[in-house]
C-alpha cells in the first residue's frame, strides 16, 4: 500500500523546520559569544530577553522556528485526518505542498528582510491554504 501523497509535504514542513533550527543556532550561538553571554546568567533574570540583547537579524531566525510551531500543528494534524480518511493524494495534496511553499518562503523573508507586510501577505495565504485542508477534511468525515 503506497502511502498518502500529502504526507509528503507534511515531512518537508518538519525538514524545514530542522533546516529553521539549523539556521538559528549557527548565527545565535556566534551572536551570544560575540555579546559573552553567559545563558544561565540569562535564564536568572526574568527582565532580560535575548530580544533585548542580540541582533534583531539573528533573532529573526528564533522568531520564525517558534511560528513553525504554531500554525503548522493544524496542518500537520488535517495532513493526518486526512490521509487516514484515505484522500489524501490529488488535490488536497496539491494544496498541502502550496501551504509548504508558502511557510517557506514566509520563513526565509521573515529570516532575511523581515518585511512585515510581506510576511503578512505569505501568512493569509498559507492560511487559506490550510483553511482549504481543513474543509476538505470536515467534509470527509462528517
Amino acid at each position: 500500500m503506497e502511502p498518502a501523497k500529502i504526507l509528503q509535504p507534511a515531512v518537508a514542513l518538519m525538514a524545514w523546520t530542522m533546516v529553521m533550527w539549523l539556521w538559528m543556532y549557527a548565527t545565535r550561538i556566534p551572536a551570544m559569544n560575540a555579546a559573552k553571554l553567559d545563558p544561565d546568567n540569562l535564564a536568572q533574570d526574568p527582565t532580560r530577553t535575548l530580544d533585548d540583547i542580540l541582533p534583531a537579524p539573528v533573532q529573526w531566525k528564533a522568531h520564525n522556528y517558534n511560528h513553525l510551531h504554531e500554525a503548522p500543528t493544524l496542518f500537520y494534524a488535517v495532513c493526518a485526518v486526512i490521509a487516514l480518511a484515505g484522500q489524501g493524494n490529488g488535490t488536497s495534496a496539491t494544496v498541502a505542498w502550496v501551504y509548504v511553499a508558502l511557510r517557506v518562503v514566509h520563513s526565509i523573508v521573515q529570516s532575511t528582510v523581515n518585511k512585515v507586510m510581506i510576511r503578512f501577505l505569505l501568512f493569509t495565504a498559507s492560511t487559506f491554504a490550510l483553511m482549504a485542508l481543513i474543509y476538505h477534511a470536515a467534509r470527509v468525515v462528517f
